[in-house]
């Protein structure tokens, strides 16, 4: 168990984490989420020891292994393969070992180890690895120095991977990647058998790897059970609970003021006025959930433009005399919303800036409809590039030259920069509000067409709920580069495949592409070629099929039940006043006898789990 209690930490005489207590089961997966600047990586940072808390204490089972990543990216001459092989600092110790060592007894030890770790299999692991993160073959033989910053940090994620800790820590592990690849680090969580612990605001990530939410809020860890679906849900009733307990509360203490008004000068009722006095003074305020202006996205609507407003014919597109992509055929109209699919490399970007008119056509035809046609680009770099001792009033003033200073303010008003947050400097603002700053900036004179490289990389989960609504609510024409599928999902109704060369329209859907990425319902038969007795046992294999995976869900619901249950006991015993009401009046032996049984019915549990699992992922038993 991963033991948090009572963890205060102070920076810059901040109070971060005001005694933060949480309790861990092991091999549980944990999604820890909150809003920007709340402490997440703080936290991560004091359960790997790089903080030391000011107050409490972080305790983990002895010998324990934890993972994380380093914030510096690995370099040097050495491939991608060959890091990823080095994290298994026993292997390589074994296999140096093993050349050099004379004593025949010791080297009979030396291999048997190296055939417990499947030392031989660890190529084959960590090809598998790096290849599922987007490295080709070719690829995981080049020099680390050859790549870029976000491909080294994949190499170190990938090695983190490979080393398989006790308990895996990563910080936004999929902000370097491309929607491939984060489908397949998605899918290589779900199975992951030590215990984890993952900061993401990537809702399906947290939906469909993690089995419990750990919310940082104010300070404060809470637990949840189930994925961010779930959480989201219990949030609400908590944020309506709320509403209505203040509420009430403003109504008793208007009741008690007008009284107190009313009676404090007649002698007869003084001392009752005075009691009701002492009532409203000891009142503790419900605070309501306060609208965040980090929240705020509002997209100027664009004024009508002829359709098609840009149409592409056979063009071809590249960097010097060399093309990327070529036989580019595509119309975009006024109201569309297109999302790039494909691996980053395969020319995503390059399609983009081909569109957004900072790439000219090397062969064919590009034509726009109107020389009045704006487009707004947003991508990381403008984030990263804004000058850290402007302020978001001088940039937009300045972007905006000609027109009254009043423009430049309302246009910042759009995007959550009021009054004095517009004079804030730049290098004081988050990595979300420099977010929100550049999709200021770029949609400044009301674009018809909306480009969007990657930009939910700083956004919160709120955040990119905020500006799904917001794109949704846009008038204009939208091409969106994302990773974060629920975005892809709920904003594009076009998908263009950038993939050999070319881009060309996907005509399945989204859930079909995660589909083909993953390898899932390929292979097979055409269905017009499937007999009859064919179809039979495949009704048959689906009906089995159904059952397991109906036995997996009951037992997956069973453990985190206990594991709750076991949690609950847990803060019981550690913080009683946080405790549930039926378990604050028992005292430590009866909790930890309650606690015994739980943890015997939770093994049963992990047990009948395994088991299902284990059939539903055998011979047999078809794709899931």
């Amino acid at each position: 168990m991963l033991q948090i209690t009572d963890v205060t930490v102070r920076l810059g005489g901040r109070i971060i984490l005001d005694r933060a207590t949480a309790a861990l089961p092991p091999r549980s997966r944990v999604g820890l989420i909150g809003r920007n600047g709340a402490g997440k990586s703080t936290l991560m940072k004091a359960i790997i020891g790089q903080i030391d808390p000011d107050e409490g204490s972080i305790e983990m089972p002895r010998r324990s292994r934890l993972g994380y990543i380093a914030q510096e990216a690995p370099s040097g001459t050495s491939t991608p393969f060959d890091k990823v092989l080095e994290a298994d600092v026993e292997r390589t110790a074994l296999l140096i070992e093993a050349d050099d060592h004379s004593d025949l007894d010791r080297l009979g030890d030396v291999h048997d180890r190296l055939l417990a770790i499947d030392a031989y299999g660890a190529p084959s692991r960590a090809a598998r690895i790096l290849s599922g993160l987007g490295f080709d073959e070719e690829a995981q033989n080049q020099p680390l120095d050859s790549f870029s910053g976000g491909w080294k940090m994949r190499v170190a994620l990938a090695a983190l991977l490979f080393s398989a800790p006790d308990v895996l820590l990563l910080d936004e592990p999929s902000n370097h990647l491309d929607l491939e690849a984060t489908l397949w680090l998605e899918n290589f969580l779900k199975g992951y058998p030590g215990t984890l612990l993952v900061i993401s605001h990537e809702r399906d990530l947290l939906n469909n790897v993690v089995d419990t939410i750990l919310h940082l809020q104010g300070g404060k860890l809470t637990l949840y059970t189930g994925g961010y679906d779930d959480f989201e849900r219990q949030r609400a009733e908590r944020a309506a609970q709320l509403a209505a307990a203040k509420a009430s509360q403003d109504a008793q203490r208007a009741r008690l003021q007008d009284y107190v008004a009313r009676n404090s000068a007649r002698a007869s009722t003084a001392k009752q006025a005075q009691s009701r006095a002492k009532m409203l003074a000891k009142m503790q305020p419900i605070a309501e959930m306060a609208d965040d202006p980090t929240l705020t996205f509002d997209f100027p609507n664009p004024t009508e433009m002829k359709p098609p407003m840009i149409t592409l014919d056979l063009a071809a597109v590249g960097y010097g005399d060399t093309p990327i992509l070529r036989r580019l055929n595509m119309r975009i109209e006024p109201d569309d919303r297109i999302a790039l699919l494909g691996r980053n490399g395969n020319g995503k970007t390059t399609l983009a800036r081909l569109i957004a008119g900072q790439l000219a056509p090397l062969e064919g035809t590009m034509h726009i409809s109107s020389s009045k046609l704006q487009i707004g680009y947003f991508t990381q770099y403008q984030v990263e590039e804004l000058e850290a001792g402007e302020t978001p009033l001088t940039l937009m003033s300045r972007a905006m030259e000609g027109k009254p200073p009043a423009a430049a303010r309302a246009q910042l008003g759009r995007f959550g920069f009021p009054g004095q947050k517009a004079t804030t400097l730049v290098g004081s603002l988050s990595g979300g509000e420099r977010a929100r700053l550049a999709l200021a900036l770029v949609t400044r004179n009301a674009p018809h067409l909306l480009i969007l490289d990657e930009p939910t990389n700083h956004l919160d989960v709120d955040a990119r709920e905020a500006l799904v609504q917001s794109l949704n609510a846009y008038e204009g024409a939208v091409i969106l580069i994302s990773h974060d599928r629920h975005m892809v999902e709920l904003t594009a109704d076009r998908l263009v495949l950038v993939h050999d060369g070319t881009a060309a329209e996907y005509n399945g859907s989204l859930e079909d592409y995660i589909d083909f990425v993953l390898g899932r319902n390929q292979g097979g038969q055409s269905k017009e070629k499937v007999s009859k007795a064919d179809k039979k046992a495949a009704t048959l294999s689906r009906d089995a099929l159904k059952a397991l995976k109906a036995k997996v869900k009951d037992a997956e619901g069973a453990v985190s039940k206990l594991q709750a249950q076991i949690s609950a006991i847990d803060l019981a015993m550690f913080d009683p006043k946080k405790a549930a009401p039926d378990l604050a009046k028992l005292g430590i032996g009866a909790l930890s006898q309650r606690r015994a049984g739980h943890a015997k019915e939770l093994e049963r549990a992990e047990a009948a789990w395994l088991e299902a699992s284990e059939a539903l992922d055998g011979p047999g038993a078809g794709p899931a």
